[in-house]
């Protein structure tokens, strides 16, 4: 059976704001196309710091009024889950996908970015990174987060995604509950492999766990439509 052919964009490092235009642009296209385009994968790095709170908020005005005073962007956006943190050195990866081509339900695309972030892990020579049980979204490392994951889906096309930490500033972290989870911590690949590990280095690996989770095809787009 022919495999769905998946778009792939790689902006490299952009600020949020384009990333999250081109996203908006594709969730147009896919809902005009009604159900004939598999969709897109969007990655890049994000330029600067940024907060973004997700349906269920996480930040007060007066935390957002803080986290600015740093320097950071905030932003309230349409994904699920609470408070994060985005910013250079994090891989950002937002699948624009019609789900019935396919063949999955929302539970089931959740799952299969955990399991990209699991496999680029191991890739990575990290072979402890699991998922955990709700409310314990994204993937660890022990009670470690080196991967957040916050999606949306309206009309069986989904947007946001994963953001896992490659040689994140992980002070960062520290203003915020992290996705409301109190307690626990944040890590990166370069904290964990003590040695400093770039987007770019990680993008191969997490395109090949994609391909094999999704089972798609991915085209390379040269700039974005």
């Amino acid at each position: 059976m022919r495999q769905p052919a998946v778009r792939l964009l790689r902006l490299s490092q952009v600020p949020y704001a384009e990333l999250l235009a081109l996203q908006e642009r594709w969730l147009r296209r896919l809902q005009a196309e009604t159900g004939t385009e598999a969709g897109a994968l969007l990655l890049c790095e994000p330029a600067g710091p940024v907060y973004t709170a997700g349906l269920r908020g996480g930040l007060t005005s007066e935390e957002a009024t803080r986290l600015r005073a740093l320097g950071a962007d905030v932003r309230a956006i349409g994904r699920g889950g609470l408070a994060t943190f985005h910013g250079p050195g994090q891989l950002l990866c937002h699948p624009v996908l019609d789900l019935r081509l396919l063949g999955l339900r929302l539970r089931a695309h959740v799952a299969a970015l955990e399991a990209c972030a699991v496999r680029l892990c191991e890739l990575q020579g990290l072979p402890g990174a699991r998922a955990r049980p709700p409310p314990y979204t994204g993937v660890w490392l022990g009670e470690r987060k080196i991967c957040a994951i916050g999606v949306r889906c309206g009309r069986h096309i989904t947007s946001h995604g994963l953001a896992l930490n490659c040689s994140t500033d992980l002070t960062w972290f520290e203003h915020i509950v992290p996705c409301g989870l109190v307690g626990t911590g944040v890590t990166s690949l370069s904290k964990e492999l003590q040695r400093h590990v770039t987007v770019d280095e990680v993008i191969p690996h997490f395109l090949e766990a994609f391909k094999e989770t999704y089972k798609c095809t991915l085209i390379s787009e040269d700039s974005p439509s």
